[in-house]
């Protein structure tokens, strides 16, 4: 089961600064979460998330889980482990359990409360892969795969059903009535040519026309 969590104003703590600590954390950077990340030493890809505001850094040497959460000094609403010990993520993510955080383990799916999918997203399409941990590397592959398969008209068709929601709701009461002129937007030959040519607004035209000549 993928579910995608509301996280505005949560804490997200990632104890692990490099290449996959990094990963980890992209993962939630368009969350609305405050994310820490914990490690000795930091990647570039962090601290570039950094620089950019998106993340704080906690400079130091994590060897002991208790003493961890003393120097946070708060409970994380999400906390993940991604250093390369595994004795020590198990420990951290224990610690972070008994404090009520729901916890991942970059090396241990049984410890772990959720996975971290392969996430494409391109404007605002999110698809999640999951191969329920068994490969990381082969669910980057599906990834990249269905991200090359969504065009930019895609993306327009997307804009476009939003305006025509909005329209239909202040016009069509029912919602069965909705879903079909909706149906009718999305497979329009004319539509979807002025979005292969990347006239949104021809576009709109024409689906308020149909919206329009539905109340006539």
């Amino acid at each position: 089961m993928l579910m995608d969590f509301k996280l505005d104003g949560k804490t997200v703590v990632v104890v692990g600064g490099g290449l996959e600590g990094y990963r980890k954390t992209k993962s939630f950077i368009d969350s609305g979460a405050k994310i820490t990340v914990v490690s000795a030493e930091f990647s570039d890809g962090i601290r570039q998330l950094a620089e950019q505001k998106r993340v704080n850094l906690l400079k130091a040497e994590v060897n002991d889980a208790q003493t961890l959460f003393d120097t946070l000094g708060i409970r994380p609403d999400v906390f993940l482990a991604v250093t390369n010990n595994t004795k020590l993520n198990a420990e951290l993510v224990n610690t972070a359990k008994t404090a009520g955080s729901l916890v991942y383990s970059v090396d241990n799916p049984a410890l772990s409360d959720f996975i971290l999918p392969a996430v494409a997203k391109i404007g605002d399409v999110k698809i999640a892969v999951s191969t329920s941990g068994k490969s990381p590397a082969m669910a980057r592959e599906l990834r990249q795969r269905i991200e090359s398969t969504i065009t930019p008209d895609d993306l327009l068709q997307i804009e476009l059903q939003a305006y025509a929601r909005s329209a239909l709701k202040s016009r069509v009461k029912d919602q069965k009535e909705r879903s079909r002129l909706l149906g009718v937007i999305l497979n329009s030959v004319d539509i979807k040519q002025a979005l292969r040519e990347q006239k949104l607004s021809e576009a709109k035209e024409m689906a308020l026309k149909i919206v329009l000549d539905r109340e006539e």
